[in-house]
């Protein structure tokens, strides 16, 4: 009997139509996996490299005998690349210390160190190439050769250090008794080397203990702002080159103001051979036309700096007084760069800076008659 078309076709279609449907799926999740996969390793071959804390030191002031451990984790480095850590206390400082600054990588990526307290801290992985500056007066950012940054709040607190408090000119003051890394030293800080006289004059000492310089530093305990700030400092001129003396404005938290520093300077910065001696600044220092030097003479000198909006006039008279026909020795107007007020406070500094051809020598000290603040 013929067979029909109908029949004809069903004889001639596949015979396993399910084996064939498995057949390509199978086939189609293949390829999805294989690009899955090929997806995966591509993420991890573009992953950019990251670090992170696995310890982290409490908030605290910074100096010399704070001291704690920080640690972390890298992943993701490349062959070369290490770590750097910073400690906010003021500026931004390296750590431990600007010779000891890089921070070997371990097999598993794991990093540690000594640091010095701040109120935070940052881990930095670096290229080989990469030279961290000492100090830094804003948080350090990603960018050339830093690959990675991460910023950390130091955890709790430790209470404040001690003060000693004196009264000078009317004001309250608070005497520093930490280290400080002013002039490129850790210089120490001791608080029996400031105090006042019966007259009421304030004395600042630098003496030596230990093998160690010891200095002074004494701060007002509270911000005036604008204004004319007086200071009436006795003969100076028998400072040793790597004496340094600052009457400042300072403000811990004002990096983004380049904590709002102005300066009369007094001393030669370790150069014997230098010809002057006083300089009016407005930071940062290494910025064309933010430092003015001049010499004074031997004597009694008064020191004015008048703070308004935009402007910063220094300017240095013979005498205790800044009355009319007094010998004006040097003045210079600072119109760039001027800070607005913030929580600065006025300063006095007697300090060593850092010199191998004119170390410091002997102990030395300074008078300040008066200080005077007018709004």
């Amino acid at each position: 009997m013929p067979r029909s078309l109908n029949q004809h076709r069903q004889d001639s279609s596949p015979k396993h139509p399910r084996a064939s449907r498995d057949s390509a799926c199978r086939a189609v999740i293949l390829i999805s996996l294989c690009f899955f996969l090929c997806g995966c390793h591509t993420g991890r071959a573009t992953s950019e490299p990251s670090i992170e804390f696995s310890k982290i030191p409490p908030a605290a002031e910074g100096g010399r005998e704070r001291v704690d451990s920080i640690a972390g984790r890298v992943i993701g480095a490349r062959p070369g690349q290490r770590v750097v850590v910073y400690a906010k206390s003021g500026p931004w400082w390296v750590q431990p210390w600007p010779d000891q600054a890089f921070i070997e990588i371990k097999s598993e990526g794991d990093w540690s160190t000594s640091t010095h307290l701040g109120y935070e801290y940052a881990a930095l992985l670096v290229e080989p190439a990469y030279h961290p500056p000492p100090t830094m007066d804003v948080a350090p950012t990603k960018g050339g050769s830093v690959v990675a940054v991460t910023i950390a709040k130091g955890v709790g607190s430790l209470p404040p250090i001690p003060t000693k408090s004196i009264h000078f000119s009317g004001y309250d003051w608070k005497v520093r008794t930490i280290s400080s890394d002013r002039g490129g030293l850790n210089n120490l800080f001791d608080s029996d080397n400031a105090w006042t006289d019966p007259s009421g004059a304030l004395h600042l000492r630098i003496t030596k203990k230990g093998g160690r310089w010891m200095c002074s530093e004494v701060d007002l305990t509270r911000s005036l702002g604008y204004g004319s700030y007086i200071t009436v400092v006795r003969d100076t001129s028998h400072l040793e080159p790597a004496a340094v003396l600052q009457l400042l404005t300072f403000d811990d938290s004002g990096g983004a103001q380049h904590f709002r520093e102005m300066d009369v300077e007094v001393g030669r910065w370790g150069e014997a051979a230098r010809k002057t001696n006083v300089q009016y600044a407005v930071q940062p220092f290494y910025v064309p036309g933010n430092v003015a030097p001049f010499t004074e003479p031997s004597g009694t000198l008064t020191h004015l700096f008048r703070w308004e909006p935009g402007t910063a006039s220094f300017e240095t008279v013979r005498g205790s007084s800044l009355r009319p026909g007094a010998l004006v020795i040097s003045q210079h107007v600072f119109t760039s760069g001027v800070p607005s007020p913030g929580q600065e406070s006025f300063q006095f500094i007697f300090y060593v800076v850092a010199s191998d051809k004119t170390p410091m020598q002997k102990e030395s000290e300074v008078v300040i008659e008066k200080f005077e603040y007018l709004p």
